[in-house]
């Protein structure tokens, strides 16, 4: 059969097979994009919108936006992603009338019911900020974001069947961005709390708020990565779920319709929405949501360390199978880890038995930790981990503390070393008041030390696993460093101290 006879033969079969294309396409299962729309139903009666409001003297001239825009959204805007209240107006005030200052709540547990809230005064309301949230229980409990209702006088809740109410601010955590408002209403629809333990990269999500003040705007999207570290107290969930201004505090929803996070970040080099955004995991906040129903504020424990991340130079200079843990940079005289006999350098592995992958972790665990608790550290020093007993204390509120600048001595450079750098001994009253028990101060870098960037006046406290006691200790322990590999060097630098991995050179003949 020649060429042009089978493909005769092949039309042939093609145009037969043509009044069954149809029931064959039905019989192929085919991939289907999922429907949110029951999920809406379900959640969405439970979704808020929440304004804020500031009173301001009604005399003098306001600041005028372009057309269109309301000073609501744009607070919130510059508020939230350039981190500063809108710029000043040519008579001092900002663009919610308000002065540079930020508005007294009257109380921690009355800040959202502002001050006199009946009749006309010489005051008057100005938007100063807009957001989300959802109801937690049908007496009128709603969470949302601690940044959305910041510094309000009045807060405003409002529900999908347009019913408005003014809120009382339960309280609010600023270290995990989590608030509780309460209005007063009853048998209201509530959303149901889920897992962010179970929730999995890849699997679909939507987010349901007040973007600008468009109330009820549902956008869903995936789940791009979990326990992303952004420098906050918590992990967070990615997404690249569309969230912008006024979506912060509402809901972020499974396929079940289960809430598992509360929409609060964006990454953007506009202000606007970039294709990532992060929500706080519902377990971390229904944690802080309890206390602040109870008390109206959030305790936590602390060991009073200061910590940092151990690198994959770090963990080989010592003799750490991997990296992980938390390097301890500095501990706070007279605190638990001091008490303990945590030391800088140290890298704590385990906090009460749970490992700590990263110094990340940490501050969690420990903050989760009720205070009182005794209990162990398991810490990585010179080779060896070793259990160290501890008493969690309450983490107290926080204040600015100085510290002083300490002069560096005038000393005699010491002979050139393999590290490239001069050491003299610290003064007996300089290392008192720096509570040390030795160390040597840096006179000159150059070489290795320079191209780790140590500075002079910076503190050598050990040098791999030999402690450095005086600038004699220093050149005994340089000079038996072998040029072929790392030594992790303990410097501290004002209040902070940690590990910097430096390759020795070989050395040279002294002159």
């Amino acid at each position: 059969m020649n060429h042009s006879v089978r493909k005769f033969f092949a039309a042939a079969a093609l145009l037969a097979c043509l009044p069954f294309m149809p029931e064959l396409a039905a019989a192929m299962p085919a991939a289907s994009l999922p429907d949110f729309t029951d999920l809406v139903d379900k959640v969405g009666p439970a979704v808020v919108n929440i304004r804020t409001t500031a009173h301001v003297s009604s005399a003098g001239p306001q600041r005028a936006l372009p057309p269109g825009t309301d000073e609501g959204d744009m607070s919130e805007f510059f508020r939230r992603f350039f981190g500063i209240p809108l710029p000043q107006a040519p008579n001092g005030q900002n663009g919610n009338g308000q002065n540079g200052q930020n508005t007294p709540r009257g109380g921690q547990n009355d800040g959202g019911n502002g001050g006199n809230q009946d009749g006309p005064d010489s005051d008057s309301e100005q938007n100063a900020g807009v957001g989300s949230g959802f109801i937690v229980s049908q007496d009128g409990y709603v969470m949302t974001n601690a940044h959305v209702v910041d510094d309000a006088d009045t807060i405003y809740v409002t529900l999908t069947d347009k019913r408005e109410f003014k809120a009382k601010l339960i309280g609010s955590d600023d270290r995990t961005d989590v608030a509780i408002v309460k209005i007063n209403a009853a048998n209201l629809p509530t959303v149901t709390i889920g897992d962010s333990n179970k929730v999995r990269v890849g699997e679909w999500v939507v987010a349901i708020g007040s973007p600008f003040g468009l109330d009820n705007t549902v956008t869903a999207g995936i789940v791009s990565a979990k326990g992303r570290d952004t420098g906050d107290y918590l992990p967070f969930i990615q997404t690249d779920v569309a969230v912008n201004p006024g979506n912060s505090g509402g809901p972020l929803i499974d396929m079940q319709g289960q809430v598992i996070g509360i929409n609060s970040q964006i990454y953007s080099r506009t202000g606007g929405f970039m294709g990532i955004s992060f929500a706080i995991p519902i377990d971390e906040a229904m944690r802080v949501a309890d206390q602040l129903k109870a008390t109206g504020r959030v305790v936590r424990g602390r060991i009073a360390v200061a910590i940092g991340q151990v690198t994959k130079d770090v963990a080989d200079s010592l003799g750490l199978p991997k990296a992980e843990g938390a390097l301890v940079s500095n501990v706070e005289p007279g605190g638990p880890a001091d008490k303990a006999g945590v030391q800088p350098g140290d890298i704590i592995l385990k906090f009460n038995g749970a490992p700590v992958d990263t110094d990340t972790d940490l501050p969690r665990m420990v903050g989760d930790t009720k205070p009182g608790t005794r209990t162990t550290v398991t810490v990585w020093r010179k080779g060896q981990s070793m259990d160290l007993p501890i008493t969690v204390v309450e983490t107290p509120s926080e204040k600015t503390t100085k510290t002083g600048d300490h002069e560096a001595p005038s000393a005699k450079p010491q002979p050139r070393n393999p590290l490239g750098v001069t050491v003299s001994d610290i003064p007996a009253d300089q290392r008192k008041s720096l509570k040390l028990k030795g160390g040597v101060q840096v006179e000159t870098v150059e070489g290795p030390a320079a191209r780790v960037g140590l500075q002079k006046g910076d503190i050598i406290l050990r040098i791999g696993d030999t402690d450095i006691g005086s600038a004699k200790d220093f050149q005994q322990a340089v000079a038996h460093l072998d040029p072929q590999k790392t030594v992790a060097v303990l410097v501290r630098r004002g209040e902070n101290t940690q590990f910097v991995p430096m390759r020795p050179r070989v050395a040279m003949a002294q002159k």
